[in-house]
């Protein structure tokens, strides 16, 4: 079954916006759209996106400030600029903040489409070489994925499957968000009240474990999910 990628997409031109989302969702792509940068970062929050595409003039927060906001929760997620603009202060302002790519208005879809295939791709290249550590150091922790251990000076503690997964997925995710939705699909399968309500119990199982270290810290974003925060 081909993977459907979730774009999020912040463009302030009510006519261009929408067909821009339509024509992404006939190439297979799952497309949110959010016409303020005002509200973008309330919306950013509460989903789990492959890659944004942020028009730089908005109103009320133009596309460099809500990159800069996106960044402080994931470091990874790629940024495509769209702009009418073509100072080359601007272009270099927004590979400053973490662009993957800078799209000129007007531009032919099929180029953003293509870049939006290449970006991804090489994401999930990036993706799938990091899924392959098992050992984490998480503060004063070693967390061993494969043995299931956390140990801290000579104390071993020893986790069930589902601790480990979830403890991986958060060391993945590292000062960033985890989705609360795509931990609960990754890991359970499924997200409705029960599996919400057990992740919580493992949450705080998790919590616990780590306890002894006051650099770490596991922090519930309210709707949004869970930062493994490391100082």
């Amino acid at each position: 079954m081909e993977k459907i990628f979730k774009i999020f997409l912040v463009e302030d031109d009510k006519n261009f916006g929408a067909v821009l989302k339509s024509y992404l969702e006939i190439h297979n792509y799952q497309v949110v759209w959010v016409d303020d940068g005002a509200i973008a970062m309330n919306r950013f929050k509460k989903d789990n996106f492959n890659i944004c595409i942020l028009d730089v003039m908005l109103p009320n927060i133009d596309g460099f400030e809500i990159a800069g906001e996106i960044r402080k929760i994931n470091q990874n997620i790629p940024l495509i600029f769209l702009t009418a603009k073509t100072l080359k202060s601007d272009i270099l302002k927004g590979f400053k903040v973490g662009a993957d790519d800078y799209i000129t208005k007007p531009f032919d879809s099929e180029v953003l489409l293509y870049k939006i295939k290449a970006i991804l791709k090489r994401n999930e290249n990036n993706i799938s070489e990091t899924t392959d550590i098992y050992e984490f150091q998480i503060g004063r922790y070693l967390f061993n994925y494969k043995l299931r251990t956390i140990l801290l000076n000579e104390n071993k503690q020893k986790l069930s499957p589902k601790e480990a997964e979830l403890l991986k997925l958060l060391c993945l995710n590292r000062n960033n968000v985890l989705s609360r939705e795509y931990a609960l699909k990754t890991i359970w399968g499924d997200c409705n009240y029960f599996t919400t309500r057990s992740m919580d119990v493992f949450i705080t199982k998790l919590r616990k474990y780590l306890k002894d270290d006051s650099a770490v810290e596991i922090v519930n974003l309210h709707g949004s999910g869970y930062r493994l925060k490391i100082d």
